[in-house]
């Protein structure tokens, strides 16, 4: 059964996040209980806190739909990976947020109907916006080229655990934990798999 995601309280925007509101969802919530088995799908979850996912869940919005906030990680990931990439000063740099940001210029269908504002803005946008406009373009021949170069040049050697500390945390203490394979791509997928497991921990009510 659908469910209208403004009522639930749910949804992002390029810069901003709209929590769960379970005071206005309450009605809906209680709406839903009149049929036995049924539950909302609840669009435009991105984003939201592990709590107020877990909330969504209780309140019988229990399909939550995600798209964004993978595609959203990976890229933070890549990013994170690319600036280890220039602070180690590896030749041959693959130089990935570059053939991206061209990628988007040279074919701006999928992100200027949706980035507004100065030419600034815009640029923000096509990197760090939520709505993640990005994701159209990973497979455009230049960012893939790019994307193989960057695994190359991080996937010879472990990256240095001071590198790690500061650009995925996360990552750094599951390395040192041994949960976690030191390698690019490894980190990629766990980066990912973070925002899963939030939804899998929500979901085991």
């Amino acid at each position: 059964m659908g469910s209208d995601e403004a009522v639930a309280g749910v949804e992002f925007g390029d810069e901003t996040i709209h929590e769960y509101d379970r005071a206005a969802a309450a009605p809906l919530s209680r709406f839903i209980e009149s049929a036995p088995g049924m539950v909302y799908e609840a669009h435009s979850t991105d984003y939201q806190t592990p709590s107020a996912l877990r909330a969504l869940v209780e309140d019988h919005f229990a399909i939550l739909k995600v798209g964004p906030a993978l595609t959203f990680a990976l890229r933070e990931a890549v990013f994170a990976l690319a600036e280890m990439e220039e602070t180690l000063g590896i030749e041959s740099s693959s130089h990935i947020r570059e053939a991206l940001e061209e990628a988007m210029l040279a074919n701006p269908v999928h992100w200027q109907k949706h980035y507004g504002g100065s030419p600034p803005r815009q640029k923000f946008a096509r990197a760090c916006s939520f709505s993640d406009r990005i994701r159209y373009y990973w497979n455009a021949p230049a960012a893939q080229s790019a994307f193989g170069r960057l695994m190359e040049n991080l996937g010879q050697r472990s990256l240095p655990l001071t590198l790690l500390s500061q650009y995925m945390p996360r990552q750094y203490e599951k390395v040192r934990s041994g949960e976690l394979k030191n390698h690019p791509r490894e980190l990629l997928l766990a980066r990912v798999a973070d925002v899963l497991n939030i939804y899998a921990t929500a979901c085991q009510c």
